[in-house]
């Protein structure tokens, strides 16, 4: 068994793609899912499954979208992480000697698996170069003035990266990593 975390991408902002975390948590445990634990309201889970070769991410992200779409009638998208992928977000943070401000520093975590050659190098973001950056499992942008003073990075990932992606700030991706 490993740790995982599931971050479902774009539920209970605002009215749209509303899910209860206790009801997520049920659904999850109920597909043999262990110590199932949700943090915020947000779609942010830890929790214990296979890490057997056929259980990969890939495997587990799948599952969970269509037991979110059959059981709850809601049709999210979601990444999931083992515990060294998320280190290795945390452990790539290019901006760590600059930001200091965990809720102003953004982590869009990739939710499907990028080609290496496209984050080979790590290159900035050509709409926000100077804060923000391309990593192997999340691109970073540093937003000093806020999330919505920064610049929309979100179609240059799309378009070059060929990925939906999910945002968590700082705060939550080192609190999760602590959890996992």
């Amino acid at each position: 068994m490993a740790r995982y975390v599931v971050l479902l991408r774009g539920i209970n902002v605002g009215r749209a793609k509303r899910v209860a975390m206790a009801d997520l948590r049920d659904l999850l445990t109920g597909m043999g899912y262990g110590a199932v634990r949700t943090h915020l309201n947000s779609g942010n889970v830890v929790l214990t499954g296979d890490d057997s070769g056929d259980a990969d991410t890939c495997v587990h992200a799948a599952r969970i979208e269509a037991a979110i779409r059959d059981r709850l009638g809601v049709d999210v998208r979601c990444a999931v992480l083992t515990a060294d992928e998320l280190r290795a977000i945390v452990d790539g943070h290019p901006f760590a000697d600059v930001a200091d401000n965990g809720s102003r520093m953004m982590a869009y975590v990739y939710v499907s698996p990028v080609d290496p050659a496209l984050v080979a190098g790590h290159p900035p973001v050509p709409q926000d170069p100077e804060r923000a950056r391309v990593g192997d499992r999340a691109v970073y942008q540093w937003c000093p003035d806020g999330l919505m003073a920064a610049p929309d990075i979100g179609p240059y990932v799309k378009e070059h990266l060929r990925t939906d992606v999910t945002a968590r700030n700082w705060n939550t991706i080192t609190t999760l990593a602590g959890l996992v």
